[in-house]
């Protein structure tokens, strides 16, 4: 079933998000009023946009490029084909003179293969922590730990090491705690292609301070991920902004959006009303769980001290070191922390291209 890639060239750049995570796509059609071809619209695009502090009620006509990959009448299919494969493109349009949509060739009807399939980023190690109880999501965790919850087929953290493992990385080291040797028994049973190291707090140490056990062994720069999330997001690109900005520490957030469902009133002294808002939404960015961190980082933890990522990043800051946020969309986070998110995260995860 193809999707529904089309936005219109006066739409905001909230509004492509939205059209994005419904239609599960990261590419859009941007169309002018006549709905003759205008542009093409990356969720790369938009990140950008977001990193030079673009309001996402720009309009995305702003933010769109001029180097853009369409197919032309005059092109084979077999050109345009392999053009997708090669360039591992979600699709292309074709274009006729009179710039009408004529066809979409998506690389979902070419190949089930997934497009994210890289290495760029072999020999970066990964850290899962993976400690913790669960308590949110009892009584499932009674009998197994959060990490062996499963999302489809599989326990989330066979699936979050998937993920890192499609882009290249090989060296993951996975803190364990409670029910620990079951993860272990149940990742060492799978024979994974790649190497797993298991290091235990003998405390809670908190999501950065159980790194000082292993902070030898992370001579570059490292991810950390948390153990009940997913993140539908190409890392290469984390990465490259992780090296480009020269950050110490780059944290992903997810773009959410709140709706007040009443007309907001602002005022004045003596309750002078100056301006009124009906039913307002207020955009965040939000702490996804998914860190890449320069080794300096490590000499901020303390030895045997509860000491939680959020403290480092504090830390960093006041210490002038450079802190950088990467937005993903709404619908590229999946959490399972909590059974209402986890609810959730099963449903649109049978959908999701991971």
């Amino acid at each position: 079933m193809k999707k529904d890639v089309y936005i219109k060239s006066n739409a905001t750049i909230f509004e492509a998000l939205e059209k994005m995570d419904k239609e599960i796509v990261k590419l859009l059609i941007v169309t002018n009023i006549e709905n003759r071809f205008s542009s093409l619209l990356s969720i790369g695009d938009i990140q950008r946009a977001i990193l030079a502090n673009k309001s996402l009620d720009s309009s995305i006509i702003d933010i769109t490029r001029s180097n853009i990959l369409i197919g032309k009448t005059s092109d084979s299919r077999e050109y345009l084909s392999n053009l997708i494969l090669t360039k591992k493109i979600e699709f292309i349009p074709i274009i006729d003179d009179g710039k009408n949509i004529v066809d979409i060739i998506f690389w979902d009807e070419l190949t089930s293969e997934k497009r994210h399939n890289n290495k760029s980023l072999l020999n970066i190690p990964v850290v899962i922590m993976a400690g913790g109880k669960g308590e949110r999501l009892k009584p499932i965790t009674n009998i197994i730990p959060k990490p062996l919850v499963p999302v489809g087929e599989k326990a989330i953290i066979h699936i979050i090491i998937d993920k890192f493992i499609s882009f290249g990385c090989d060296l993951f080291y996975i803190s364990i705690g409670y029910k620990g040797e079951m993860i272990k028994q149940h990742l060492d049973g799978l024979n994974l292609p790649c190497t797993i190291h298991y290091f235990k707090e003998e405390k809670p140490l908190g999501t950065a301070g159980s790194l000082s056990i292993i902070k030898d062994k992370l001579t570059s720069t490292f991810i950390i991920s948390n153990c009940d999330i997913l993140v539908n997001q190409d890392y290469e690109q984390v990465l490259n902004y992780h090296n480009k900005s020269k950050n110490q520490l780059t944290a992903l957030a997810t773009l959410k959006s709140y709706e007040i469902p009443y007309g907001v009133l602002e005022t004045k002294e003596d309750g002078q009303l100056t301006k009124m808002k009906e039913k307002p939404s207020f955009n965040f960015q939000v702490n996804a769980g998914v860190y890449f961190l320069d080794n300096k980082s490590l000499k901020l933890i303390p030895d045997n001290k509860f000491y939680n990522i959020t403290d480092m990043m504090n830390d960093l800051l006041k210490a002038n070191k450079k802190v950088g946020v990467f937005p993903v969309s709404e619908g590229s986070w999946f959490d399972i922390g909590e059974w209402k998110e986890y609810q959730k995260t099963q449903e649109r995860f049978k959908k999701l291209e991971l």
